[in-house]
């Protein structure tokens, strides 16, 4: 049976709630190692994979804002080395999880403690940041909730992890995962779309149910477009950050590393399905269905905002201006060459390198940062798409707004910037260390879309 998405969309199967890790104090271990998961339809063997704890998504960290992390990290890899970088939480540089930049690599067999406070309430992910392309489409990502003190009225709170997987016909992870195309063009786009690592999340529930749905895009190229059928919903925070005022959405674009959460009213009848939906080339295909069925529920008013987290002030009276240019890739490539390990490089000799993107005409790290600030400084830096393709940007350590008139957006760790476009962002320069500022699509940071920061 060749593996289509016609499989994945005909696919039906029971509830698979995330497993979740107790809220225990002490040290827990998380062992990335080979795994097996049953990601394709029955029928399909079992797909070998990566995994943290043996499950993929990795098991689900749950803790209350205020607690501590405290998590080994056991290499169980055979010939890679691996870290955890833990995606948008605010927390000491040294356990941010970037090789060489805030901690040595860990080798298979050995081990890292990260310990750390969650100042922050919210929806966050961890995940490698060694040779992320293919750890990361193997299977090593997991999800860490930093719950609210305070919890909004809902009848269920799900975790939803989006991602899409390579597959060759025999439900095989595909090996390509150097693969110049992928780094030149859009990134490891996959053919198998899986929500908690299955075809489908269903979930049975109530007419006027209250739902909180914290959505993780951990592929690590697809955009994903969604759509609501049956059902009112409201993004109550992005990126873990709480909105100020809830906004009522009917679509929603989750790049790759984004989350929302969003708190949904089942408008749907009993007997009906309200549905969560991808638009995709193809169609628009349901990622979620809630079989409705039972009694109705009373309905609630509009919800609520969440508590917010403090975030730092923002200066923009003195604050730096710093541009970033993005440029490469096919299509637009780098007419006028680009420095690469201290050399300046035509794109042939790039490409040969295997490096496609540069930021400000540097591709990849080098020893000096994109920029220097001090710390509690405000930070502008209007980002500029010259490339063909969509971008992803994230910084580590810290959040920031864009700009937007004389207003800004939410508090957000990732932007999509898309091509021929600029997008400002400004942040207060609050946490210091070297933090990366990187596309999060892996194949594009691997093959030059990556520098950093320093906050001294």
């Amino acid at each position: 049976m060749p593996l289509t998405r016609r499989h994945f969309l005909a696919a039906s199967t029971a509830l698979a709630a995330l497993p979740r890790m107790a809220m225990a104090k002490g040290q827990t271990r998380i062992t990335a190692a080979p795994a097996q998961a049953q990601l394709a339809p029955p029928g399909y063997a079992a797909t070998e994979v990566w995994a943290y704890n043996g499950t993929v998504p990795g098991q689900m960290l749950r803790f209350v804002q205020g607690d501590t992390l405290d998590v080994q990290l056991v290499n169980g890899l055979a010939e890679q080395d691996t870290t955890i970088h833990w995606h948008g939480l605010r927390l000491p540089n040294a356990m941010d999880g970037v090789p060489d930049l805030t901690q040595a690599p860990v080798a298979p067999g050995g081990s890292f403690d990260y310990r750390f406070s969650l100042n922050d309430a919210g929806t966050f992910w961890y995940h490698p940041h060694a040779n992320s392309v293919e750890q990361i489409s193997r299977g090593l990502a997991g999800v860490l909730v930093v719950e609210e003190s305070e919890a909004p009225d809902v009848d269920d709170d799900r975790v939803l992890v989006l991602d899409d997987w390579r597959m060759a016909d025999d439900a095989v992870i595909h090996p390509s995962f150097g693969a110049w195309h992928d780094m030149s063009h859009a990134g490891r786009l996959g053919n198998y779309i899986t929500v908690n690592a299955t075809p489908e999340h269903r979930q049975t529930v109530r007419p006027g149910a209250r739902l909180r749905l914290r959505l993780v895009n951990t592929a690590t190229a697809r955009i994903f477009d969604l759509r609501f059928r049956g059902l009112d919903a409201w993004a109550v925070a992005h990126d873990a950050m709480p909105l100020e005022v809830p906004q009522r959405v009917e679509q929603l674009t989750l790049a790759p590393a984004q989350r929302t959460d969003l708190i949904v009213d089942i408008t749907a009848e009993a007997g009906d399905e309200a549905m969560l939906a991808s638009v995709e080339r193809e169609g628009t295909f349901a990622l979620a269905s809630f079989p409705v069925s039972g009694a109705a529920l009373a309905a609630r008013p509009e919800p609520s905002a969440l508590p917010p987290n403090k975030m730092p002030s923002l200066n923009m009276e003195s604050a730096r201006r710093v541009p970033l240019v993005m440029e490469g890739g096919a299509m637009r490539g780098l007419p006028e060459g680009a420095t690469y390990e201290g050399q300046r490089m035509d794109m042939r000799a790039l490409a040969e390198e295997g490096q496609f993107w540069a930021f400000n005409g540097q591709v990849g790290m080098d020893d000096a940062p994109l920029l220097e600030a001090f710390e509690g400084e405000t930070i502008r830096i209007p980002i500029t798409n010259n490339t063909a393709f969509p971008h992803a940007m994230h910084l580590h350590g810290m959040h920031f707004r864009e700009v937007l008139g004389e207003g800004f957006g939410p508090w957000r760790d990732t932007i999509l910037v898309n091509p021929n476009h600029t997008r400002e962002v400004v942040f207060n320069a609050h946490n210091p260390g070297d933090w990366m500022f990187h596309c999060h699509m892996p194949s594009h940071q691997m093959s030059g879309m990556m520098n950093w920061i320093r906050v001294s």
